[in-house]
């Protein structure tokens, strides 16, 4: 069963082993970030054989940490908690991600009752479903404490990631405006609502601290947080946002999931968790948040006021840059006795959120092959950080086809943003990178096999030309049939008999290898 608070996952993780507490006192300004950063790069604890769905990279992602004594805080720090295969999988309670995948299967394709004793027999269900809701109760651990007059944004252990965080004036001209400090609330969900619907959207968006009660929210125009403040902005009106620090583990997982705008991270929090979140209203603003969290952060945007915010290092390898964001002014800064605060670090990857990209690659795969029937598989690899590549499997049966899927792929949701995208045959294995590279070598001829196209780009990509649009490619490195351009005769690949494999694996111990 999944973690009801993030304690709960904390303590658990230590039983198994997967997490260390580290006494000696530390410093919120890079230390921890570059303690965490080099944990993330050590073999995973737990994980002692790769998971099949990624051979080549299954052994990294360290421990968990617990910083008992952050300089400057009396509140612990935990990172990397989310940094392996295995700590995903028990923060989603479950021992597999194909068990969430088929659930989300059955979800977006359900078997439609056809008579009156099958409806019947559906009622449970739909009743079940129903409870997935969030539910609003009058007190929640998150507000045992409350500062107003007193909340102070220094007060909390805000980590800095990288040294030229926050500095707008590194290669270039400083701004002439105010610059906050270096340090980033990292891993919280940005609660942030819509006016017409009055829907709470819960993203994960970086926030800078520039003072005891300001701060800049970034967010990518493409996010559903954004579009509320654009919906805010045209009305002239301030926005409420809460920043929530950690609660049910489930929910931190679903503020990082690319879900369509109309469904709710709270809601798919809940289907994850088997039971509706909780939620407490907020003390000085129109809002709810979840009930068990650690630390929430309340506050409005001013629609004129911005500020310069970044850069920031991150998940790409590289700074982004500085450029203006709303202003957070804070209100109110509520927390559970005795908090933890949860933090995270962007870079080169592995880092933690390879690990929460890779279980939604898994759970999503489901719902991306409703939009596109014919994907077998696919995966994200490490070394594309989640937008440059993006590797697909397909049993084709036309000319053409892995054309339609490029084309497909270009305009579903997130996956938009993929820079380059190449499709291989159903026998071969897209987590293995060998493989598919293999496949491109032998199998493309650039000009007739490829397909360059302009088209929406991660806000992150420096390389495109334009912020946030630039060229993708699509390749065709699957077998070539007739109707798909000039074709020679096409050979068979190397292949074993069957026979031969048996005799050899029955064998094996005479041979004395």
């Amino acid at each position: 069963m999944p973690y009801q608070d993030l304690q709960t996952f904390i303590g658990d993780l230590e039983a198994r082993g997967q997490l260390k507490r580290i006494a000696a006192e530390v410093d919120p300004v890079l230390e921890i970030s570059a303690i965490a950063d080099r944990v993330s790069k050590l073999p995973a604890a737990g994980d002692v054989e790769p998971p099949v769905t990624d051979p080549v990279h299954g052994r990294y992602g360290g421990h968990a940490l617990l910083f008992e004594n952050v300089k400057g805080s009396n509140i612990p720090v935990a990172i990397n908690l989310f940094g392996s295969y295995e700590r995903m999988r028990l923060a989603l309670g479950v021992a597999s991600f194909d068990e969430l995948a088929e659930r989300v299967q059955q979800l977006v394709k359900p078997d439609m009752p056809t008579t009156l004793i099958d409806k019947i027999k559906k009622l449970p269900q739909l009743a079940r479903l129903a409870g997935f809701a969030p539910k609003v109760v009058k007190r929640g651990r998150c507000q045992d404490i409350v500062h107003t007059d007193d909340a102070s944004l220094l007060d909390l252990p805000i980590i800095q990631c990288w040294p030229h965080d926050g500095r707008p004036g590194c290669g270039g001209k400083p701004p002439d405006d105010t610059t906050g400090t270096g340090r980033y609330i990292t891993f919280a969900g940005i609660h942030t609502n819509d006016p017409d619907s009055g829907t709470i959207n819960v993203g994960m968006y970086r926030v800078q601290v520039f003072d005891k009660r300001l701060a800049a929210l970034h967010w990518h125009v493409h996010h559903d947080g954004a579009r509320n403040f654009r919906k805010y902005k045209s009305r002239g009106e301030k926005m409420p946002v809460a920043i929530v620090f950690g609660a049910e583990p489930v929910l931190t997982y679903a503020a990082t999931c690319p879900l369509p705008p109309d469904v709710s991270e709270l809601l798919f929090a809940g289907f994850l968790n088997d039971g509706g979140i909780e939620l407490v209203p907020c003390k000085t603003i129109p809002m709810e948040v979840p009930a068990n969290a650690e630390i929430v952060i309340e506050g409005w945007v001013d629609p004129e006021h911005t500020l310069v915010e970044g850069p920031f290092g991150d998940h790409t390898g590289f700074y982004s840059s500085a450029d203006r964001y709303p202003a957070l002014h804070v209100t109110a800064i509520t927390h559970r006795e005795n908090p933890v605060f949860p933090a995270t670090i962007v870079g080169f990857p592995p880092q933690e959120d390879y690990y929460l990209g890779k279980a939604t690659e898994r759970i999503f795969l489901p719902l991306l092959q409703v939009l596109i029937p014919e994907i077998i598989d696919y995966h994200l690899p490490m070394f594309g950080a989640f937008h440059n590549c993006v590797f697909v499997k397909i049993r084709k049966e036309y000319p053409l086809q892995a054309r339609k899927v490029i084309s497909s792929l270009f305009g579903a949701g997130q996956m938009m943003f993929s820079k380059m995208i190449i499709v291989v045959d159903e026998h071969v294995n897209v987590h293995d990178e060998q493989d598919v590279l293999f496949r491109m070598g032998a199998n493309v001829d650039w000009r007739r096999d490829t397909v360059i196209v302009e088209g929406p780009c991660d806000i992150l990509d420096h390389a495109a030309p334009y912020c946030g649009t630039g060229a993708k490619i699509g390749i065709d490195a699957t077998r070539k049939i007739p109707g798909e351009g000039v074709i020679r005769d096409w050979p068979e690949e190397l292949k074993m008999s069957d026979e031969i494999i048996e005799r050899v694996e029955r064998r094996w111990a005479e041979y004395g290898l």
